[in-house]
Order: C-alpha cells, then structure tokens, then sequence
C-alpha cells in the first residue's frame, strides 16, 4: 500500500476556476433558500417570539413593583426567568408602545431575520464546509469540524447570558431610575422598537464576543498566535475586553461586567485550547522525526 501522499490529494481535488464558480452558485443558492424558509417560518411565529423576547422586561417589571423600589433578590429573578419560581403575584403586565404605523411589521421582520440566522446556520456551515473541503489536507478536515459545532453552541450561551441574566437585569436597572416626587413623575415607557433594538444588539454581541475561543484556536491552528503569546499578552487583552464590553452594553457598570467577566474567562480557555493545540503539534513532530 502507497504511503499518504497529501499534495497528491490536493492536486487531484482541484478542479478548473469555472467548476469553482458553478459549485460557489450552488452553495450561495442553498444557503440563501435555507434563509428565506427559515423567515418565513419565523415571521410566522413572530409574535410568540416578541413575547418571548418581552418575558425579561416582565420579570423585571414584576419584581420593581413588588419591591416597591426597594432592592430585589437576583437570584430569585435568575430563578423566575428559569421558571424555576414564579413571578410576584401574576406578574406586571408590560405595555410597550409603537409610535409608527409601521413599527411594529419592522419589528417582526426583524425578529424573523435574527431567527432565521439562527436556524439557517446549520445549513449555512454544512455549506461552508463541502465548498472549503477539498481544499483542506484529510487532517484538516477533520480540525474542521469541530469548530462548526463549537461556533453554534458558544453563540447561544452568549445568548442565553444575555436572556436570563442581563435584559433582567438592564430592565430592572432602568425601571429603577423613575422619579415620582412631589407630583413630578418621569417613568419608563419604552417602545416596542427600542427595546428589540436593545435585546437584539445585546443577543448579537454576546453571542459574538463568545466566538473568542473559536477564533484564537483557529488562529493558534494557523500558527499565526501562540500560547506564550497569549498569555504575555493577558493584560492588553483584559483591557480590550473591558473596552469592547464598555462600547458594546448599556453605559452601566453591572451590564460591562457581565460581558467582561465571561469573555476574560474565555480567553484562559483560549489560551488552554491553543497549548493543547500545540501539544498535538509536538507530539506528532516527534513521532514523525523518529519514524525518519
């Protein structure tokens, strides 16, 4: 039996730049159709969704009001969003307003595309994979793979962060800023927009400060950064992600620590993946000069 001849196996998966194009147009194509069936599903279900999206601001509501101002037990409104305790009473009723005609369709359209990438993403990265492929060395491949599981699984924990730990918390944070003084008031009345707006941006940025691991490992796998690197470099990153954390939450100190906190922890994780990578490397470099 041949040895493994791995340029051998490039040169014959190459194929002539038309066939390239032709195979980009039928991936594109998939990926687009898996999109518009992904909205259309999404927009059809689009309220359900807004109520699932408005639950945070409820909790909120319903743990400010029977507070009464006074402070509230995070971990009983932790618990309340994992309907692993009910709310206060039978919880406030949240009336958020629209102030266009047509506010409202914007915003289920919205919900429906932010849907529509999460569901669409599996098709999308399979994709992304067979157009990639045969490119990649056997062992590549294989590398790959991973990293598509890992993507999803880490966007949706920065996700399910932002749901039931911090739009609750924002919420509360700004239902506690109302003023009701000597016959002055000013209270919160957020539009349908301008809370989807906050909760979308928010659900967008966690999920992707939470791609950190993927990209320093491929980037570690690429032999572009190293783990000594990383690790020298710890300080500039904390404040980079304490910089980042700052532009992309609420101008509040609890939301920045939310993100922050997480993503500092993600990048010792980084740091652990790329020495592991590194590891492998080694280990197969050596077996390799001893079988010479």
């Amino acid at each position: 039996m041949s040895a493994y001849d791995p340029e051998a196996e490039i040169e014959a998966s190459r194929a002539p730049l038309m066939d390239h194009l032709i195979e980009l147009r039928k991936r594109l194509l998939i990926c687009v159709l898996a999109f518009i069936a992904a909205f259309i599903l999404c927009f059809a279900f689009a309220g359900p969704l807004y109520v699932f999206l408005v639950r945070p601001f409820q909790a909120a509501a319903a743990y400010h009001a029977a507070a009464g101002g006074t402070h509230v037990n995070p971990i009983d409104l932790v618990l309340s969003m994992l309907h692993l305790r009910p709310l206060p009473g039978d919880g406030e009723a949240v009336n958020l307003i629209y102030t266009a005609p047509l506010e409202i369709l914007f915003v289920k359209m919205k919900l429906a595309g932010l849907g529509a990438v999460v569901l669409a993403f599996p098709v999308i990265a399979f994709q992304l994979y067979r157009f990639v492929a045969p490119g990649l060395y056997r062992n590549e491949r294989g590398a790959f793979l991973p990293f598509l599981l890992a993507a999803p699984l880490l966007f949706l924990l920065g996700a399910a962060l932002v749901y039931y730990v911090m739009l609750p918390f924002v919420m509360l944070f700004s239902l506690g800023q109302s003023i009701n003084q000597d016959g002055v008031s000013a209270n919160l009345l957020a539009t349908v927009s301008d809370y989807m707006n906050l909760a979308t941006a928010l659900i967008l940025a966690f999920g992707l400060c939470f791609q950190l691991p993927v990209i320093m490992t491929l980037l570690g796998l690429a032999g572009i950064i190293s783990s000594e690197l990383m690790a020298k470099g710890r300080r500039y990153a904390i404040v980079a992600v304490v910089a980042v954390a700052a532009v992309v939450t609420p101008p509040d100190p609890i939301s920045q620590l939310m993100l922050a906190i997480p993503m500092c922890l993600l990048y010792e994780v980084s740091i652990w993946c790329v020495r592991l990578i590194e590891m492998r490397r080694k280990t197969a470099d050596e077996a390799a000069e001893s079988a010479a």
